[in-house]
């Protein structure tokens, strides 16, 4: 028995085969995955040049993957894009606007312009803080978003992000995007799904490796060398600028933490200084005051204590001195403001006497 090859869905030439050559596949797979409400379902498409030529010589030349326009006149433009560059969703941009432009070569009246749709499909993860893969954009009122101008529409799919239990009311986009990440070279067996659905079944077969001719196969394994080389070169830069600036914020982050590190290391430092100083400076101060009040005090005594007698004036001379001592010890610790219950602890004087100080 024959063993069938399949070839991946996403290169070049196999994509373009399937969705830029058969118009029931193309019909299918837009209406899965674009936005349409009840009655905007595409019924048929032709194929229009996948390269958007400028009316001039002077401006740019643009290809998409696939182009076409449904009975209604509404075109429609598909990208396959296998890694996310920071350009690419200006480029998607700029080609639907092209597009749209162009429709007033037949329609001079902006009344015929109709909606341009852009459908890209990206092999890679551009919105990692997002865990939604479908994402819309529209020209929108910011704050009333039901308020929508009619003629750019963007859907951009994240297909990595991809899970068939995530879409659970859409089964015709669950097996196009499953069609699109389950199938490649190394797949023997397709799904029951697969074979039983009419469009993915016809997408299938057209994978067939037997299909193809040579030279389509010789180019079909040119593309993903390129895709390698490209992925190869997006490692290797993303490898150099994380390790760049890895570098440059571990010297930034050095030099600052040792800035802020001084400053507040000066601060701290003044703080504790000042309060140490002011500790050591009271016990000092209390210490002279007490030996200079208790040696005037004794000299003082003694004088009133001869005045008046030796027995009454010493002992009066003493409690004199040792109250003017204390008065004097008070009056110069509440200067320091030393806590007055403190001082009356130490001098044995009222509070009511300390206050009046």
């Amino acid at each position: 028995m024959k063993v069938l090859r399949y070839l991946d869905p996403r290169a070049d030439l196999t994509f373009k085969k399937i969705f830029g050559e058969h118009p029931d596949l193309t019909t299918s797979f837009l209406n899965a995955l674009l936005p349409f409400k009840d009655g905007e379902q595409i019924e048929t498409v032709e194929f229009l040049p996948a390269e958007l030529v400028p009316n001039t010589p002077l401006k740019k030349n643009t290809i998409v993957d696939v182009r076409c326009r449904d009975t209604h006149g509404r075109q429609f433009l598909v990208e396959m894009q296998m890694y996310w560059t920071d350009t690419f969703m200006q480029r998607v941009l700029f080609n639907a606007s092209k597009a749209y432009v162009r429709q007033l070569d037949k329609a001079c009246h902006y009344s015929y312009l109709q909606p341009v749709y852009s459908l890209s499909l990206v092999n890679d993860i551009f919105e990692p803080k997002m865990k939604e893969f479908y994402h819309l954009y529209d020209i929108v009122n910011i704050e009333h978003t039901d308020k929508v101008i009619d003629g750019l529409h963007f859907v951009f799919v994240e297909l990595p992000k991809f899970k068939p239990q995530s879409v659970l009311d859409k089964k015709m986009m669950v097996l196009w995007l499953r069609f699109l990440t389950e199938m490649h070279d190394d797949v023997r067996e397709i799904p029951d799904e697969f074979i039983e659905n009419p469009e993915i079944h016809k997408a299938v077969t057209l994978l067939e490796e037997s299909s193809y001719t040579e030279a389509q196969l010789y180019g079909y394994e040119e593309f993903w060398d390129a895709v390698m080389v490209e992925r190869t070169i997006k490692d290797d830069a993303l490898k150099y600028g994380t390790q760049q600036g890895m570098k440059e914020g571990l010297e930034k982050g050095m030099k600052k933490g040792m800035e802020m590190g001084m400053e507040k290391g000066i601060e701290k430092g003044l703080q504790q200084g000042i309060e140490k100083g002011m500790q050591q400076g009271i016990e000092k101060g209390m210490q002279q005051g007490i030996e200079k009040g208790m040696q005037q005090g004794i000299e003082k005594g003694m004088q009133q204590g001869i005045e008046k007698g030796l027995q009454q004036g010493i002992e009066k001379g003493i409690e004199k001195g040792r109250t003017a001592l204390m008065l004097e010890m008070a009056q110069k610790l509440k200067a320091l403001n030393y806590p007055i219950a403190d001082i009356a602890k130490t001098t044995g004087l009222t509070i009511d006497q300390i206050e009046k100080l």
